[in-house]
C-alpha cells in the first residue's frame, strides 16, 4: 500500500487512522480499539477529545404516569384512564416511537391524616417534532398524575458516518498535538502510534422545566442544548 500522508502525519501515523476509518466504514464505532507495536524509544501517552454539534431534528422525551386510590384495581383503573388521555394528547401531536411500560403497584402506608393507599404507575416515551414542544409541556405536562423528564434533542442520522470519522481523526490529532510537544520536551522529533482506546459517545440531556403561567413566552425548542456528538481516545506513541 503506498502512503499518503495527511498533514502533521507520519507515514505510520497516517496507516493507522486509515485503518481505524476502514473498520469505521465496516460498522458502528465500536466502544474499544487497539493497535499494539514494539517501542525503542520513550512512552508517550495523551488523550484526545473531539466534539461536534448537530442540527435537532427532533425530540426525545418521557414522562412518568401516576395514580392512587384505596384499592390496586381502583388504581389501576384510574391510571388506565388517565394513559388514555395522555394517547390522546399524543396522537394529536403525531408522535413517533410511542412506548408503553407495564404498570407497577405498591402499597402505601398511612401519612399523618393520609390513610394508607395503593399507588399505581407507569412509563411513556416516544420522539416528536421540536416545533411540538409547546403542547407537550402544556396540554400533556399539566395532565393530572403526569411528571414530565428531562427532554433529549436528537440529529438526523444521514451523515453518522462521516461525523464519527471526523470526530476519530480530530481526537486523534489532539492526542498526537499533545504528544508532539511531551517529545519535545525530551528531545525527541518522530512519534510512531503504539496504541489507541476509543471511548464512547455520548449526547447532553438538556433539562426542561414547565411553568404554569399563561402569559409566559412559549417553550422554545431553539434554546434547548443542541445534540453535541462527542469521542475521546487514549494513545499511546514511541517517541525516537
Amino acid at each position: 500500500m503506498v502512503c499518503r500522508s495527511i498533514p502533521l502525519l507520519s507515514c505510520s501515523a497516517t496507516l493507522l487512522l486509515l485503518s481505524a476509518l476502514q473498520a469505521l466504514l465496516a460498522g458502528p464505532l465500536r466502544a474499544e480499539g487497539q493497535v499494539l507495536l514494539s517501542c525503542d524509544g520513550t512512552l508517550v501517552e495523551a488523550r484526545g477529545q473531539a466534539e461536534r454539534k448537530r442540527v435537532t431534528e427532533r425530540l426525545r422525551f418521557s414522562l412518568g404516569l401516576e395514580a392512587e386510590s384505596p384499592t390496586a384495581d381502583g388504581a389501576l383503573g384510574l391510571l388506565q384512564d388517565r394513559l388514555a388521555a395522555v394517547r390522546r394528547q399524543l396522537q394529536g401531536l403525531q408522535v413517533q416511537e410511542l412506548e408503553v411500560s407495564s404498570p407497577s403497584t405498591w402499597q402505601r402506608g398511612a401519612e399523618g391524616q393520609r390513610p394508607a393507599a395503593v399507588q399505581a404507575q407507569l412509563q411513556v416515551s416516544g420522539a416528536l417534532a421540536p416545533a411540538r414542544l409547546q403542547p407537550l409541556v402544556r396540554q400533556v405536562g399539566s395532565l393530572p398524575g403526569v411528571r414530565l423528564a428531562p427532554v433529549t434533542t436528537q440529529a438526523s442520522a444521514v451523515g453518522d458516518l462521516a461525523v464519527q470519522r471526523q470526530l476519530l481523526r480530530d481526537a486523534y490529532l489532539d492526542a498526537r498535538r499533545q504528544a508532539l510537544e511531551i517529545a519535545g520536551v525530551l528531545g525527541r522529533t518522530t512519534l510512531v502510534p503504539l496504541e489507541i482506546q476509543l471511548d464512547g459517545g455520548m449526547r447532553p440531556m438538556p433539562m426542561l422545566r414547565a411553568t404554569a403561567a399563561d402569559a409566559a413566552p412559549p417553550f422554545d425548542p431553539k434554546e434547548l442544548q443542541a445534540p453535541v456528538d462527542r469521542l475521546g481516545l487514549s494513545a499511546r506513541f514511541c517517541a525516537r
